[in-house]
């Protein structure tokens, strides 16, 4: 995490709680060290943010202290509307109508010579093709990949043949027309990725892995890196 985010993460930690927050508490939910939350609260309070308290006891922040308003160049208004189109377009349905539903905010919040960037965009995505069905709550895995916790697939796979997974989801992935669920398997023991539309059913279950996703998205990123690295040094057949 950059270090200009991990200090609106600390403005933003500090907002919703109901009392003082220690170092260490600040420092377990961003994953850094009590050090580390020390020195960004003290350049936090140099920079004038109204954070009262003292190492040991507990932070807070003032009650009167608000984020200034959200400005967009015109630039970053059109990538905004890009991706919310593209979102739109290809995401899953509580996606699809977020997306269109952050371009109504954008539009209602940006200043009047501003709005023809929003309803009028100078780029487009294209048209979607007709995405396969899927068998699988798109929406509720997503809650389940940000809480950490197990789902068990009846899958087919290209072949049509079936099989039963438990598996630790990590990413959904948005192409062109289908979507990927990326996880640990356990049956596998390792990564796989499963396209939506061949989950005959989904259970959700309670039970937590107890891996940080974060990592295992890392983890997978690096043996996919591993393979195309091994596949580009292979000799090329005759």
């Amino acid at each position: 995490m950059r270090r200009a985010d991990r200090l609106f993460q600390i403005i933003q930690i500090l907002r919703g709680a109901r009392g003082p927050l220690t170092a260490r508490a600040i420092g377990g939910e961003l994953e850094v060290s009590i050090r580390t939350v020390y020195r960004d609260i003290a350049d936090l309070i140099g920079q004038r943010v109204p954070i009262r308290g003292e190492a040991g006891l507990g932070y807070m922040l003032g009650a009167d202290f608000d984020m200034p308003p959200l400005m967009l160049t015109r630039d970053e208004i059109e990538a905004a509307v890009l991706g919310a189109q593209w979102v739109a377009g290809r995401g899953d349905p509580v996606l699809a109508k977020a997306a269109r539903d952050l371009v109504a905010k954008i539009a209602g919040a940006v200043p009047d010579d501003l709005r023809p960037f929003v309803l009028e965009p100078a780029a487009a995505t294209q048209p979607c093709s007709q995405t396969p069905p899927d068998s699988l709550d798109i929406a509720r895995t997503r809650e389940w990949i940000h809480t950490g916790r197990k789902m068990c697939l009846d899958y087919r796979d290209e072949k049509d043949a079936p099989s039963q997974r438990t598996i630790w989801p990590i990413r959904v992935g948005y192409l062109e027309t289908v979507r990927i669920l990326i996880a640990w398997c356990e049956l596998r023991g390792d990564f796989r990725s499963f396209r939506a539309d061949r989950v005959v059913t989904a259970e959700f279950l309670d039970e937590r892995h107890g891996q940080r996703v974060a990592r295992l998205w890392e983890r997978w990123l690096e043996l996919r890196s591993q393979c195309t690295k091994a596949c580009e040094a292979a000799p090329a057949l005759p």
